[in-house]
């Protein structure tokens, strides 16, 4: 799970990993025989008995430097990806977060994003804590963002990633009832297809810590089959 790729001065959440910090973990990756891809791609290979050798990689809220810094990367491996965007700041900056003030991907960048292969997917309409919706306002977040996307695109946007991690049965019932293939969360209490557990990756994770957390998160992962 990755945020932000890029250079920067203050980072206080810890969403940004550096373009260097980021194209060497994603050399890491290669060199262990790991390939990167959307979450789409790795949840049918899965389901194909093709998932050995994949890596999901995740990129929340639609940053602009996600077109600018992290897919040239990307491709340059021959990886792919999923970005989640939040539809209703297409163009604008993050005004949900405290932090420094980051520009988000534009229309055109979004499609170019999505030209390069990589899979665009929503993150809602306005990054909002789902938990705190009431019945109209996560419809509308969950139906409207889509639909823009897909528009957007010019195709199915089937995927979904909780604003924060905070997701309760109703929202990921919510989110399967909307016709999404599947939901991103981070730590969820009850993992599903509409509840994926991720792991965070931040500019702090060289290759021990990266280790590290592979080998945690498929612990956690066959704790709970």
């Amino acid at each position: 799970m990755y945020h932000s790729v890029d250079h920067f001065d203050e980072d206080p959440h810890l969403v940004t990993v550096s373009p260097a910090r980021f194209a060497r973990q994603m050399a890491w990756l290669r060199a262990r025989g790991l390939r990167g891809v959307g979450t789409g791609e790795l949840l049918d290979a899965h389901a194909a008995g093709r998932a050995r050798g994949l890596v999901g990689l995740t990129f929340d809220d639609g940053y602009a430097d996600f077109v600018t810094r992290a897919v040239p990367a990307l491709l340059r491996y021959g990886f792919g990806a999923t970005v989640f965007v939040v539809s209703g700041r297409i163009g604008a900056y993050n005004a949900w977060d405290d932090g420094p003030r980051k520009p988000l991907m534009t229309a055109d960048q979004i499609r170019t994003a999505a030209d390069a292969g990589m899979e665009i997917a929503s993150h809602g309409r306005h990054h909002v804590s789902l938990p705190g919706a009431d019945d109209t306002e996560l419809r509308e977040e969950l139906e409207e963002s889509r639909a823009v996307l897909e528009d957007l695109v010019e195709g199915p946007v089937t995927g979904f990633a909780y604003p924060y991690g905070h997701a309760t049965a109703r929202e990921v019932e919510a989110v399967r009832a909307a016709g999404y293939d599947y939901a991103c969360d981070i730590s969820p209490d009850e993992p599903g297809r509409h509840a994926l557990p991720r792991t965070y990756v931040g500019d702090r994770d060289g290759p021990v810590r990266l280790r590290a957390k592979i080998v945690r998160h498929e612990l956690r992962r066959r704790s709970r089959v």
